[in-house]
């Protein structure tokens, strides 16, 4: 369990890096946030880098598990889990959004393609024809936008509206 100022620290490290992005945001803007030195930033994170890792660890952890453990079933409650996981992580997504080298922590880029194929054959099963992909990739790919275009707003009011979309777009 991490402790409570490492918790602080990552809060108001992920408030800024969504705010004004990775790249844009130095260790000590976040030390003089919370009224610590740097040296106290740095013996819980090493690195910016090592910070930006703690914080995108969590959705990883959660996004491997969703493809690992899921089997096939119904399409609309699948796509409503996972909308609802990806909700949970919206900050980290717009993230990456809004800074794209935030992809290359983790292998984040390439992890986060192996997912969407994943969720994708759960969805439909194997065999897709290419029209079948492109419209999977529209699905989850607007609904991923939508949790970082309407973060502000009510998660039940997006997600009925983002999961018919996803459906539609679908086929279903």
């Amino acid at each position: 369990m991490p402790s409570d100022t490492k918790a602080r620290i990552q809060e108001v490290a992920r408030e800024l890096f969504v705010s004004q992005g990775v790249q844009n945001t130095s260790l000590r803007q976040i030390s003089d946030r919370l009224g610590i030195t740097k040296p106290a930033l740095y013996y819980h994170f090493a690195s910016r880098d090592d910070l930006v890792r703690s914080i995108i660890e969590p959705m990883v952890e959660d996004l491997d598990l969703f493809v690992a453990t899921r089997r096939p079933g119904d399409p609309r409650q699948l796509l409503g889990d996972y909308f609802e996981l990806i909700w949970r992580h919206r900050e980290v997504i717009t993230m990456m959004v809004r800074d794209l080298s935030v992809l290359g922590v983790l292998d984040l880029g390439t992890r986060m393609f192996d997912w969407r194929r994943r969720v994708i054959a759960l969805l439909l099963g194997p065999g897709l024809t290419q029209a079948q992909h492109i419209r999977a990739t529209v699905a989850l790919g607007g609904m991923s936008d939508c949790s970082v275009e309407y973060a502000n707003l009510p998660m039940d009011e997006v997600k009925p509206a983002a999961v018919e979309a996803a459906a539609a777009a679908l086929g279903l």
